[in-house]
């Protein structure tokens, strides 16, 4: 049985999410908690800890699933919305600014 979690419209963009994501694939659901507790990348690390600390507490309680058998089955991580800004510029110019975003799913099964 698995356990699938979302997390849309993340302010960071998805190639950057990506490489904390590619950590954690595949790997224990402990060893995973304790991979992304001490890196580099604060922020990023922070929300994925958050998603998979839900995804853990929803195998708990509502599917009944051992919690140390979990794996970090699957992490997707796609582009979300990307918010358009203006930068005013030099000489009544306007650069755009894109803000991206992306949407994390998390999939946690049981070995």
């Amino acid at each position: 049985m698995q356990v699938l979690v979302r997390c849309n419209n993340v302010g960071i963009s998805a190639h950057k999410v990506r490489k904390v994501a590619d950590l954690i694939r595949g790997k224990k659901a402990s060893y995973a908690s304790r991979l992304l507790r001490f890196n580099e990348k604060k922020e990023i690390s922070l929300m994925l800890y958050k998603l998979l600390n839900s995804g853990l507490t929803i195998a708990a309680n509502d599917k009944n699933l051992d919690v140390d058998n979990l794996v970090v089955d699957t992490i997707f991580v796609d582009e979300g919305k990307t918010l358009k800004r203006v930068q005013p510029r030099a000489q009544g110019r306007a650069f755009r600014i894109r803000k991206r975003t992306s949407n994390v799913a998390l999939g946690l099964k049981e070995k």
